[in-house]
């Protein structure tokens, strides 16, 4: 069992930032890559970015403004937010590829966390 907590999320102005959190507990005995997706109202799930061996990846759309982050000993993803826009709002997903203490392979999600980006 992996479960994935995520924390952060809130209404925020345009122009404002954000620090999204999320603790992955559980068996686990490695975490193989984490990301962050996000989902938009009548939209599909979509990639905001992920980290992999400390290789860091965006999507367009928030490049420049986001940064995704990891710490390790902590089983902690980060994802801050500054330069928001409404676009980006959108209930935010973390996701982990974990290889439990079992020896298998989990694709866990979090249970998402709201962003609102509103004057």
């Amino acid at each position: 069992q992996v479960q994935l907590v995520a924390s952060g999320g809130g209404l925020v102005q345009p122009g404002g930032s954000l620090r999204l959190s999320c603790a992955a507990s559980g068996s686990i005995f490695r975490i193989d890559a984490m990301g962050w997706y996000r989902q938009a109202p009548g939209m599909e799930r979509e990639l905001v970015a992920t980290i992999v061996s400390g290789r860091t990846n965006y999507a367009d759309s928030v490049k420049g403004r986001f940064t995704i982050s990891r710490d390790r000993a902590k089983n902690t993803l980060y994802l801050q937010m500054n330069s928001l826009k409404p676009e980006d709002t959108a209930v935010y997903y973390c996701n982990a590829r974990v290889l439990t203490t079992a020896g298998t392979l989990h694709d866990s999600w979090g249970q998402g966390t709201q962003v609102t980006v509103s004057s």
